[in-house]
């Protein structure tokens, strides 16, 4: 029998021996690349955490003691270890979520998966429990060295350490990488740690003196312990700036000994005042394939093989991303103006084509969204046009900055944003279905969304053209959207997709919900209705030509992959009441909750946004049995002012 069949819970780490525990590590390394290359998943990150949580879990006594994961994409091992080992469904509907999640275990506390956090959620906690009374419990924060580049990690520090009688350990998982190699002053220093022979020797040391002596926890400490002058001094060789940070700082240790590991935490929990524990680990240990991806060692992937990790997954289609590096690098080319800016995020949201051809003018800031877009703001003052690339969930903790820095100053500042709208498997502080109602307060915004790669292309260029305002593109994950044509083009840019003689319904369709829209109409059509579908392109402002079409139909549907509170429907139907049009506007999109995690379709299905249950809805509107009735025009009314029935989507 396998050792991870009997772990049901973190207590059963306690009768292992040092054999079995590294035994366990290699078994839950086989599983992970066993499991995740059917499913999906985060690969990388785990098979790098494997003996840093199995060491923790052994050391502390969760949920009693309480553990935070920033981000938690590595807290897979974490799972396995407290009875959640079933991963046929991770990140699936109904299955295991890919971040913890509460409803899952009572293991899990933080489940925003938003970096560098956690060391405020951990400050948080151990506060309450010193306030309450509860003064044996330990609170431990698991972070990489890739959240140290967020403001948040030093504003948690600097709390921190303003008073010492808290059992808090931190314990920083360094492997020199966020999604790809970490960026800035502090990963230099970082670097130099994890590479000097220093490190090695002590290392080597501590080593021998485990396997030789009978006291491994004073030769362990006197072998790789780090100074007691406070954990920034270390890192700015500045004591007398920092010497008021006063917390102990324990390491380098090998993050992949588990005995170096267990002792440096027996050591972190016996001090009883805030620690650091400084762990080196190799991200994708164990796995060749993950070792040798030089992009993000397997960071995330898809179903692969696991013998060669090569993808099993194919598409013919260009992915959204790639179709914007592209374009990018192109106008790029042509406009030396044009620089690129993203938060650790080079690769995923497509800037890195543009680093490779023009690598002076693309800034990686790290995990720090909000210094992004002000440092933006710099940029446009200073005669530039920054193109920021972020994933849209991760723009909204740059609002303030959006809103203050960048549109107060009327500074020509492009944002491109990735993942927008349902994003599937990750969950709920992934999808990006916020963006279009935060963004669209702001004064003087312009908010762009392509249907396609052919629109995504035009509307780059338009936004990057714009030098007194924020422009924003938005785009979904995965393949592009097949190209589609419209029937012509308004004065203002707004493209007619589909009309008839017939203007029961305006569909206004937002981005790549275009081809639902079409889908909608053709349904209506088969009961009689007729539907004229457009695609605004720039949906902030509202059109001109959306006002005026509204006018000349009986109802206005609109439909976007953003929540309705708030939505481009919204704006639709304040904009017309303002004009005076009393058209009515029914406003399709997604709740005002927190979507879990499933697939794209399993989710627009869970929330009725499907062609079958738009199509369904709008009958009803038109025959007037659901609210927002569909107003009658003129040339419908008979006599009595009722609409005719061969008007009303009669079969």
């Amino acid at each position: 029998m396998a050792l991870l069949d009997t772990i049901s819970g973190p207590r059963d780490l306690d009768g292992l021996s040092k054999d079995e525990l590294v035994q366990l590590a290699a078994e839950v390394r086989e599983f992970l690349v066993r499991e995740i290359s059917k499913t999906g998943g985060h690969l990388g990150p785990n098979l790098g955490v494997v003996e840093l949580t199995i060491a923790m879990h052994r050391v502390f006594d969760s949920p009693r003691d309480a553990i935070v994961f920033d981000t938690g994409h590595q807290s897979y091992v974490h799972k396995l270890l407290t009875g959640r080992q079933d991963f046929s469904g991770l990140r699936q509907s109904g299955g295991l979520a890919g971040y913890p999640q509460r409803r899952e275990s009572v293991h899990d506390i933080v489940e925003s998966s938003h970096a560098s956090s956690s060391l405020s959620w951990a400050d948080g906690i151990s506060r309450a429990f010193e306030m309450t009374g509860q003064s044996d419990r330990n609170v431990i924060a698991v972070v990489g060295d890739g959240s140290l580049t967020g403001g948040m990690t030093w504003e948690a520090l600097n709390n921190i350490s303003d008073d010492n009688t808290r059992r808090l350990i931190i314990i920083v998982n360094d492997n020199g990488r966020s999604y790809a190699p970490t960026i800035g002053g502090m990963a230099r220093f970082l670097n130099t740690v994890r590479t000097r022979q220093a490190y090695h020797s002590a290392y080597l040391t501590s080593r021998q003196a485990f396997e030789r002596m009978g006291a491994p926890a004073r030769a362990f400490f006197r072998g790789v312990r780090g100074g007691m002058h406070g954990f920034l001094a270390r890192f700015s060789n500045n004591e007398a700036l920092y010497s008021n940070l006063d917390i102990k700082y324990i390491g380098p240790v090998d993050g992949h000994d588990l005995q170096a590991m267990i002792e440096a935490l027996r050591q972190a929990k016996g001090y009883g005042a805030p620690v650091i524990v400084h762990a080196i680990t190799q991200k994708g240990k164990g796995y060749d394939p993950a070792v040798q991806d030089v992009a993000d060692q397997f960071h995330a992937v898809g179903q692969i093989d696991p013998e060669t990790g090569e993808s099993t997954e194919f598409s013919s289609a260009p992915s959204w991303t790639s179709v914007f590096a592209d374009e990018l690098l192109r106008l790029a080319t042509l406009q030396p103006k044009i620089v690129g800016i993203t938060a650790a995020m080079l690769r995923p949201t497509g800037l890195h084509k543009m680093a490779e051809r023009f690598p002076a003018r693309v800034h990686d800031v790290g995990i720090a969204e909000q210094h992004a877009v002000a440092s933006a703001a710099g940029l446009a003052f200073g005669g530039l046009h920054p193109v920021v690339a972020l994933y849209a969930t991760f723009v909204n903790r740059a609002f303030d900055q959006v809103l203050m820095d960048v549109a107060l100053h009327q500074a020509g500042v492009t944002f491109v944003l990735d993942r927008a709208g349902v994003t599937g498997p990750d969950g709920p502080s992934h999808h990006g279905i916020w963006d279009l109602a935060i963004l669209q307060v702001v004064p003087g915004i312009r908010l762009a969304a392509p249907r396609d790669s052919v629109r995504l292309c035009e509307e780059l260029e338009e936004a990057v053209a714009v030098d007194d305002a924020p422009t924003v593109l938005r785009f979904p994950k995965g393949s592009v959207s097949a190209p589609l044509d419209a029937v012509r083009r308004l004065d203002d840019g707004v493209d007619v997709l589909l009309e008839t003689a017939q203007k029961d319904v305006l569909i206004v369709t937002v981005g790549p919900m275009a081809a639902m829209g079409l889908d909608v109409a053709e349904r209506l059509a088969a009961q009689g209705i007729g539907a004229t579908v457009v695609d605004p392109r720039w949906v902030v402002p509202v059109p001109r030509s959306i006002i005026s079409l509204a006018a000349e139909h009986r109802i206005v549907v609109s439909i976007e992959d953003g929540i309705r509170v708030g939505g481009i429907g919204t704006r639709i139907r304040q904009d017309l009441r303002e004009a005076g049009v009393d058209t009515a506007v029914t406003e399709l999109g997604l709740p005002d909750e927190f979507l879990d995690h499933g697939t794209r379709a399993e989710i627009l299905e869970r929330v009725g946004l499907t062609p079958q249950h738009i199509a369904r809805d709008v009958v009803a509107m038109v025959l007037g049995s659901k609210i927002p009735h569909a107003r009658a025009l003129p040339s419908d009314r008979t006599d009595s002012g009722s609409i005719p029935a061969n008007r009303a989507g009669q079969d």
